[in-house]
This record gives structure tokens, sequence and C-alpha cells, in this order.
């Protein structure tokens, strides 16, 4: 049996079964672009009094959430994501998109008292952003079970409902599956006390240079202390690039080259259907590492977070251009040297 990926990704042969559970949101984005900076218009003194307005002439709708965002990367590079998520009773047209793409949906509940979730996200000249988030549907994420999912290799607690992100990485941990932690804009509705409960089930933690910075606020632990809980901690720098964060050292991953700088929106998902890939098929992590970085330079190329468009082959091709042959042939070629049930069961990389 061969599995068609019409997002633009490649085929693969239905006896592979390795797939990734991605808990998360799936969500409508509400894309603005504001024409100034926002740092001229707050000033740190009056923040106490905080009484802003942002013309924005530029406004799209666009399909978004970090998990159908994930799947869909995913898809481009021929791999399998599973989102799980609790969607609204305006979902058609989302649904409609991600089956075209070739997203199971299997898991995605549709609850008809509720709206799909939408985040409101508006990005000014040096690509900073302010996003206001209305939960809808996404609020209710706990009525979904980890143990419903079948064939689950690793697993991903990305934002969703505070509950459902509790319940989903105890089920991970309870079934033995590898996940990853990645709390993105939730970050906020986590103590320290709760953060270390997540990081101490987790097998890996993604995270970007701010937020690094608030979890080691919240939960106290520098990097040598959360590396010594889980395999891997990995920090997203923007323009700076990416730092994976090792028990036997860290990874400098450079950004890759991208042809056009247009919406930063979503990028730090299409980074993490990279992070799958590698972890899906046993990569070391200078070369997960590129392929994240590759990923998150063809999306930044496109407004919103599921525009963008590249077959496998051109994926490959981006990373030759950037990091040459051997990064391609090491990606997409035979897997490195550590097999998978190897790299989840000992949780190295």
């Amino acid at each position: 049996m061969t599995l068609n990926f019409p997002a633009g990704g490649v085929s693969r042969t239905g006896d592979d079964t390795r797939k990734a559970l991605i808990c998360g949101s799936v969500a409508y984005d509400a894309i603005m672009r504001f024409e100034g900076r926002f740092r001229d218009h707050i000033l740190p003194e009056q923040i106490h009094i905080l009484n802003v307005s942002f013309l924005v002439p530029q406004l799209r709708r666009e399909f978004g959430g970090c998990a159908g965002n994930i799947a869909y990367n995913m898809r481009l590079l021929g791999d399998i994501g599973v989102p799980m998520a609790t969607v609204g009773r305006d979902f058609g047209p989302y649904r409609d998109w991600l089956e075209r793409s070739g997203v199971p949906l299997e898991h995605v509940r549709m609850l008809d008292e509720e709206l799909t979730a939408q985040a409101f996200i508006t990005t000014d000249l040096d690509d900073n952003q302010i996003t206001a988030f209305h939960p809808g549907a996404m609020q209710h994420a706990h009525r979904n079970s980890v143990d419903a999912a079948r064939g689950v290799t690793l697993g991903v607690v990305a934002p969703d409902g505070r509950d459902g992100m509790v319940e989903h990485a105890a089920q991970f941990a309870a079934a033995g599956i590898p996940f990853l932690f990645d709390p993105g804009q939730g970050l906020p509705m986590f103590d320290g006390e709760t953060l270390r409960a997540f990081i101490e089930q987790a097998r890996w933690v993604a995270l970007n240079d701010y937020e690094w910075q608030v979890v080691q606020q919240k939960t106290g632990w520098d990097e040598r202390q959360l590396c010594e809980r889980v395999a891997a901690l990995i920090v997203t720098r923007g323009a700076q690039g990416s730092v994976i964060h090792t028990r036997d050292g860290r990874f400098e991953i450079p950004c890759a080259k991208a042809r056009a700088v247009v919406d930063p929106t979503g990028c730090g998902d299409a980074y993490r259907a990279g992070l799958l890939h590698g972890l899906l098929y046993g990569l070391d992590w200078a070369a997960t590492g590129r392929v994240a970085a590759v990923m998150g330079a063809i999306k930044i190329e496109a407004l919103g977070t599921q525009n963008h468009r590249a077959t496998r082959a051109e994926i490959a091709a981006r990373l030759a251009e950037s990091f040459g042959s051997d990064a391609a042939r090491a990606a997409f070629g035979t897997p490195g040297a550590a097999s998978l049930s190897t790299q989840l069961s000992t949780g190295t990389n």
C-alpha cells in the first residue's frame, strides 16, 4: 500500500508506521501587520497604565494552531503527524484543507457548542509579535486521551487546554511513549512546580530563547539541571539559529538560507516538524537540527503558517544549499548510526 501526501510531500510505503501524535491546538489565525515598531509606542516607565492602539492595514485569516501546523509540515517531509485536538462548529473550512493536505483527522474532536480556537497575532517591523488568544473548543482538550491512539512512535505536548496538556503528558509517560514538551504560548498557565513535573516526564524540551528564560526563572533549573532530566533541550533563537543542549555537549545550529523573509508566524512549528523527522528516523543531533532549520527557512518565505510548499526533493536540495550535500544525505538517505529503537529507549541521539 502507498500513502499519498497531496500537500507536496512524498509517498511512503504503508508498512512504515512511525508516527508522531501531536497533542496541541488547531486554531484560526487572524494575522495583522503593524507598519511600525512596538518599542516606539510602549513606554517602559508607563507600563502600569498601558493603553495603546496599533493601526494594522493588513489582515489575513489563516489556518493555524501548533498541532495543525506541525502536522502540515511533517507531511511536506513525507512523515506522519497525527493531531489530537478539539475544535468547534466552525471547523469545516479547516477540516477540508487538512483532508486535502493528507493530515489524519481521526483524533480531532468537534464540539458543536464551541467555536474553534482563534489567535489574533500582530507583528511589527522587527518581527516582534503580540498575540491574543481565544481558546474556544481547545479548553476541552482533556476530553481526548492518548490511550485512544494506536501505533504511536513518539508524542508532542504543545500549547493546548491547560488540563489537556497536564493529562496528555501523564498519559504519554504512563504508556511509555517518549514525548517532546513544547509549552510555547501556553507557558504562562503553569507555575514552577507544574513545569518541573512536565519536564520530569518528557524526553525532550523545545523552547524559544525567551521561553527558556521564563522556564529557568519558574523552575529554578539551569541548563545543566534540566539536561540531567531530559535527553535534550532545544532552544531556538530566531535569526541567530538554535542550540541543542544535551548531557554530552551542545550543538550550535545556524539558520538555513532563506530566499526571502516574509512572515515569521509558524516558523517555530515548522522547525519542530524537522525535529520530529530526526527523532523518528534516528538522525544525529546535527542532522536533526539542520532539517529543522531548513523547514523554518522554507516557512518564513511565505505568508501564514500553512501556505508554503515543498517536496521532499526540494527540502533535500535546500539542505544541500545551506549545509552541503552530506547534510541532505544524512537527513533523507540512510538513517544515522543510532537505530530508532536504541534512540528512544536510551533517550540519546
